[in-house]
C-alpha cells in the first residue's frame, strides 16, 4: 500500500516523539512492503514564529491532500503565561479540527500487564479496563459565542449544540459499541444544562436503531467518580467537548502514565492521530520524553487503513519494550531510563 501522511510535529516534545513514530512506521513499511510518503508541515507555536499563524493555509492544504495526519503536540509557556496574547497555538488546533471536519476524538484507555502496579489506582480496581471515550470535538463551549461585558468585569462562554452534531457523534458511538461489548454510556449534565437535555433526548431517540446496544445515561460528576473506582465497568462512552476533555485526561492516568495513551480524531475528511499528552516544554530537546503514546497512535493509523497485522506488530513490540524495561524516565522508577531516541531505535530494530 502507498500512503501519504502529513507530519505535524508541532511544539515542545512533539518533534522528538514524532521522530520515533516515523522510525517505527518506516520499519513496519519495510517489513510489510508498504510505501510511506511523509510531508512535514508547521503548526502551533512553531507556525506562529515562522508565519504568524498557528494553522497556516499551506499546512491545511497538505493535511487535506494526505491519507492521514500524524500529529505531535502544540503549546508554549510564553502563550500560556500571557492572557492578553491575541494569537495562540491552541487556536491552530481548534481551527484544524474545524477545517478538517474532525468532529470525534477517539481515546482508548487500557492497561499494560507489565505496568499494572505502576498505576495510581489499585490493581483490583483497574484489571480488565478496556474502554473508549468518544468526545465531540467541534461544538460546545469551545466553539460557542464568548466575550466580555461590564467593562471587562464579566466574562461568558456559551455551550451550544445542534441535534445534528449530537447525532453524528452518537452514531459513531453506537457503531463502535456494536463491534465491542454492545454497551454505550452517554455522559451529560441533564439535571442542570439544557444542552445536555438535548444530548439525552437525541441519543434516546436513536436507541431504536441499535436494539442490541444497552445504553446508560450518567451525569458527568458521577462518571468522574466511577472512572477511578471501577473503570472496567465502562466500554464505550460518548460525551460533549468540555466533559470529554476533562474525563479523557482523568482516564489517561489509569494506565500509569499519560505518555502511553494514543488517540484518533475522525470526521468528514482526513483522520488525525496524536498522543494524548501535551507539549511538555520542560522536557523539550532533552531526549527524555516517552514516545510510546505517539507510536501507539501510529498503530491506530495502520488499524484504520485495515492493516491489522501491522498495527498488532506495533502493539506487540511496545508491550515487549515495557516488559523488558526499555522505558523512558517516567516509567523507569530507579531503573535504567532510556532516551526517547533510543526507545525508537529499539522498537524499529525489534520490528
Amino acid at each position: 500500500m502507498k500512503l501519504k501522511i502529513a507530519l505535524l510535529a508541532g511544539d515542545g516534545i512533539g518533534p522528538e516523539v514524532i521522530d520515533q513514530a516515523v522510525k517505527v512506521s518506516n520499519a513496519i513499511a519495510k517489513k510489510y512492503n508498504h510505501e510511506i510518503n511523509w510531508t512535514p508541515a508547521l503548526t502551533g507555536a512553531a507556525a506562529i514564529d515562522a508565519v504568524g499563524e498557528p494553522y497556516p493555509d499551506e499546512t491545511h492544504a497538505i493535511c487535506e491532500a494526505a491519507d492521514a495526519v500524524l500529529f505531535g503536540a502544540i503549546g508554549h509557556p510564553r502563550f500560556d503565561n500571557d492572557p492578553s496574547a491575541q494569537v495562540r497555538p491552541e487556536q491552530g488546533l481548534l481551527k484544524m479540527r474545524q477545517k478538517l471536519g474532525l468532529f470525534a476524538n477517539v481515546r482508548p484507555t487500557f492497561t499494560f500487564p507489565s505496568l499494572i502496579d505502576k498505576s495510581p489506582l489499585k490493581r483490583e480496581r483497574i484489571e480488565g479496563t478496556d474502554l473508549i471515550i468518544l468526545r465531540e470535538l467541534t461544538g460546545g463551549v469551545y466553539f460557542g459565542e464568548r466575550g466580555r461585558k461590564d467593562n471587562g468585569n464579566t466574562a461568558f462562554d456559551t455551550m451550544t449544540y445542534t441535534r445534528a452534531e449530537i447525532q453524528r457523534l452518537a452514531k459513531k458511538g453506537f457503531e463502535m459499541a456494536m463491534t465491542r461489548s454492545k454497551k454505550l454510556c452517554c455522559v451529560d449534565k441533564a439535571n442542570v444544562l439544557e444542552s445536555s437535555r438535548l444530548w439525552r433526548e437525541t441519543v434516546q431517540a436513536m436507541e431504536k436503531d441499535y436494539p442490541e446496544v444497552t445504553v446508560s445515561y450518567e451525569f458527568v460528576d458521577a462518571v468522574a467518580m466511577r472512572l477511578v473506582q471501577w473503570p472496567s465497568t465502562y466500554d464505550v462512552i460518548i460525551t460533549e467537548n468540555l466533559f470529554g476533555d476533562i474525563l479523557t485526561d482523568e482516564a489517561s492516568v489509569i494506565s500509569g502514565s499519560m505518555g502511553l495513551m494514543p488517540s484518533a480524531s475522525v470526521g468528514t475528511k482526513t483522520r488525525l492521530y496524536e498522543p494524548i499528552h501535551g507539549s511538555y516544554p520542560q522536557a523539550a530537546g532533552k531526549d527524555i520524553a516517552n514516545p510510546l503514546a505517539t507510536v501507539l497512535s501510529a498503530a491506530m493509523m495502520f488499524e484504520d487503513f485495515d492493516l491489522k497485522e501491522e498495527a498488532q506488530a506495533i502493539r506487540d513490540v511496545v508491550n515487549k519494550s515495557l516488559a523488558e524495561g526499555v522505558v523512558s524516565e517516567d516509567l523507569a522508577e530507579g531503573g535504567k531510563a532510556y532516551k526517547t531516541s533510543e526507545i525508537g531505535d529499539w522498537l524499529a530494530k525489534n520490528i
